[in-house]
Protein backbone atom coordinates (compact mmCIF):
# COMPACT_ATOMS: atom_id res chain seq x y z
CA UNK A 1 0.00 0.00 0.00
CA UNK A 2 1.37 3.48 -0.79
CA UNK A 3 1.55 6.17 1.97
CA UNK A 4 -0.11 8.22 -0.40
CA UNK A 5 -4.01 6.25 -0.47
CA UNK A 6 -4.01 7.26 3.91
CA UNK A 7 -5.08 10.98 2.19
CA UNK A 8 -8.65 9.30 0.42
CA UNK A 9 -9.03 6.09 2.80
CA UNK A 10 -11.64 6.07 5.49
CA UNK A 11 -13.58 3.25 7.80
CA UNK A 12 -15.61 1.48 5.70
CA UNK A 13 -17.92 1.26 8.63
CA UNK A 14 -18.45 4.44 10.14
CA UNK A 15 -16.25 6.56 7.57
CA UNK A 16 -13.71 7.54 10.34
CA UNK A 17 -10.07 8.54 10.15
CA UNK A 18 -7.73 5.68 10.04
CA UNK A 19 -4.29 5.10 12.16
CA UNK A 20 -1.54 3.88 10.25
CA UNK A 21 0.71 1.11 11.79
CA UNK A 22 3.33 -0.57 10.01
CA UNK A 23 5.24 -3.60 10.69
CA UNK A 24 7.37 -3.72 7.53
CA UNK A 25 8.00 -1.56 4.15
CA UNK A 26 10.20 -0.94 1.27
CA UNK A 27 11.42 2.42 -0.12
CA UNK A 28 7.93 2.46 -2.04
CA UNK A 29 5.08 0.78 -0.37
CA UNK A 30 4.10 -0.29 3.00
CA UNK A 31 4.43 -4.68 2.76
CA UNK A 32 2.35 -5.22 6.22
CA UNK A 33 0.92 -3.25 8.93
CA UNK A 34 -2.64 -2.17 10.36
CA UNK A 35 -5.06 0.39 9.61
CA UNK A 36 -7.02 1.33 12.80
CA UNK A 37 -10.38 3.55 13.53
CA UNK A 38 -10.43 4.81 16.37
CA UNK A 39 -14.28 5.81 16.21
CA UNK A 40 -15.49 1.98 15.88
CA UNK A 41 -12.08 0.12 18.02
CA UNK A 42 -11.97 -2.01 14.17
CA UNK A 43 -8.56 -2.89 12.80
CA UNK A 44 -7.59 -3.95 8.95
CA UNK A 45 -4.52 -5.90 8.37
CA UNK A 46 -2.15 -5.01 5.27
CA UNK A 47 -0.66 -8.14 3.81
CA UNK A 48 1.35 -8.27 1.26
CA UNK A 49 0.94 -4.52 0.21
CA UNK A 50 -3.08 -4.75 0.06
CA UNK A 51 -5.08 -3.14 2.89
CA UNK A 52 -8.36 -5.83 3.60
CA UNK A 53 -10.91 -2.91 4.49
CA UNK A 54 -13.66 -5.87 4.34
CA UNK A 55 -15.45 -5.60 7.38
CA UNK A 56 -14.47 -8.26 10.20
CA UNK A 57 -17.64 -9.99 10.25
CA UNK A 58 -17.24 -10.78 6.48
CA UNK A 59 -13.37 -11.27 6.39
CA UNK A 60 -11.72 -14.29 6.13
CA UNK A 61 -8.41 -14.54 8.32
CA UNK A 62 -5.61 -16.57 7.13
Amino acid sequence: MKRDLMEILACPLCKGDLTLTVDEEDEQEIITGALRCESCSVTYPIEDTIPNLLPPDIRTEK
